[in-house]
């Protein structure tokens, strides 16, 4: 019997550690009008505060939405969830539309692009101002790049049954240990969401307008394209930080990870010091620093736990220890009208579940170099048949299929034991349904977009027309899970808790800003 056998059989002894475990999803896309442009209407009044709302917000850009679910224990409902909060905002946003890729398309210059606007309380501007140093950074037509965020957390029972009787503090180690073991293995063979999931293969020549690539793309009217792309946005074209690239953030332990994300946090970038603080009295960056804040760290995968008010992220880590981990390699979805669909989820569970359960052996960086090396490879011709990626960095190599076929067996033993829980056969279901798209890559969403690319005239045109399509399913949908009179009540609540926030400030923003980064002297 194999280590990873072993495992699943103590965690599927308890089927709630199977049924309880938490998923929360947050899925970005972009307002954009009928004449195909982005939109420049701020955010819709009639859907609440964006600094305060529970559900519906902005991420960097006023017209670039973000929906987020509350944690939920069942695949169905965080489904339903976004269905709701998405036949909500639509139906606040007039003739208005949602673009349904996660590269833009009509947005030619940084210019077009208004920041995100949070009111006029501190965090509020600390918000819009660590936006407007992600602009002067990298620029804006990048940072409006759409993706969707799943968020995963193992539940109670589930440690139980692996873990056995602990105390307080040795489970917590433990929990975090499982997750940074289950971060390195999403780092070895996470390269398979972008293969099934990648959604990206082609994007609007505007997009890289003034920009050097080595990608030799082939055209289609205006439209650029890989012929085996999987995932652009997951490219260096797409949302990536070449300034990033040599920062050595261990994955080895919470204590590594904290001390390496903390001296990015504080190391002064001779790059970053030349766009300066200020512009006369207006702030155009937090800082000079490497990553402003932590949320800057572009990363697949990360470890995570709900903060107290006024605490960091990396300071939450460091007291409790993981809590959850965040997904951010899936691209949106074109296909579903919520950008993200319930084969998706169930995937992940399966994924997730096994990377926890396999061995994980520290990481070091050259390592690390091998595994993105075969996650480049994936996200630029991940459909090419008999394309071999690396076994480690001894030499040994293995085709994309073949490396699949492999973990898929795996994921099948826990497909069956994730139905026995949950009395159905829904995971057996997806795992059957990936295992083609494994035989057939071009049954994979990217290859089934791109087909639907070339056939419709652009990537242009096939977004515009998803679009229309995917407003019609929100504009007709029949609340589910919440009632129009809670989102009501929560327009009014977030409304209010902004207003607040803003009565309560006692300090100047620059005196907010010293005591917010006081950490760092």
């Amino acid at each position: 019997m194999t280590e990873f056998i072993n495992r699943l059989q103590k965690v599927a002894s308890n089927p709630k550690a199977f049924k309880k475990a938490g998923r929360g999803i947050e899925r970005e896309t972009l307002r954009f009008t009928l004449g195909a442009s982005l939109s420049s209407k701020p955010h819709p009044v009639g859907v609440g505060s964006a600094l305060t709302h529970k559900y519906i917000t902005t991420d960097f850009a006023e017209s670039l939405l973000e929906f987020i679910t509350p944690v939920s224990n069942d695949v169905d409902t965080v489904i339903q969830q976004l269905e709701d909060v998405h036949h909500y905002t639509v139906s606040h946003m007039g003739e208005e539309k949602l673009w349904p890729l996660s590269m833009p398309c009509f947005v030619t210059h940084d210019d077009d692009i208004t920041l995100a606007q949070y009111g006029s309380s501190n965090v509020g501007q600390l918000k819009t101002t660590y936006r407007e140093g992600l602009k002067r950074r990298y620029g804006s037509v990048m940072q409006v790049i759409s993706g969707v965020h799943f968020n995963f957390s193992f539940s109670t029972e589930f440690w139980d049954e692996l873990f056995g009787q602990q105390s307080e503090n040795e489970r917590k180690e433990s929990v975090s240990d499982a997750y940074f073991g289950l971060i390195r293995n999403y780092y070895r063979f996470g390269w398979l969401i972008p293969y099934f999931f990648g959604a990206s293969p082609a994007l609007c020549s505007s997009f890289i307008q003034g920009r050097e690539t080595a990608m030799e793309f082939e055209t289609l009217g205006n439209t650029l394209y890989l012929p085996y792309a999987t995932s652009l946005r997951l490219s260096d074209l797409g949302y990536t930080n070449d300034s990033q690239s040599d920062l050595k953030i261990s994955l080895n332990s919470v204590s590594e990870y904290v001390d390496g994300l903390n001296k990015a946090i504080r190391t002064p970038s001779e790059e970053f010091a030349k766009i300066g603080l200020k512009e006369g009295d207006k702030h155009v960056q937090l800082n000079a620093n490497v990553l402003q804040i932590e949320n800057e760290l572009y990363a697949p995968i990360r470890p995570k736990r709900v903060a107290k008010n006024g605490e960091r992220p990396s300071e939450a880590l460091e007291r409790e220890g993981v809590e959850y981990i965040e997904v951010r390699s899936l691209d949106v979805n074109p296909f579903s009208s919520v950008g993200v669909d319930k084969d998706q989820v169930r995937f992940l569970d399966l994924f997730l579940t096994w990377a926890v359960l396999t061995d994980s052996a520290p990481m070091n960086d050259s390592e690390m170099a091998c595994w993105k090396d075969n996650w480049n490879k994936i996200i630029e011709k991940g459909r090419k048949p008999g394309l071999e990626l690396k076994i480690g960095c001894q030499g040994e190599r293995l085709t994309q299929k073949a490396w699949a076929e492999r973990v898929f067996d795996d994921l099948l033993v826990i497909a069956k034991k994730m139905d026995a829980a949950n009395g159905d056969d829904e995971y057996q279901q997806t795992h059957q349904r990936l295992i083609a798209m494994i035989e057939d890559p071009e049954l994979t969403i990217s290859g089934r977009l791109l087909a639907e690319t070339k056939k419709g005239g652009g990537i242009g045109k096939i977004g515009c027309d998803l679009a229309v399509q995917h407003r019609e399913t929100h504009l007709n949908h029949q609340y589910g899970y919440y009632t129009k009179e809670e989102l009501d009540a929560e327009v009014e609540r977030s409304i209010q808790a902004q207003k607040d926030i803003e009565a309560k400030d006692t300090l100047s923003f620059s005196e907010y800003l010293s005591n917010y980064f006081s950490y760092l002297k």
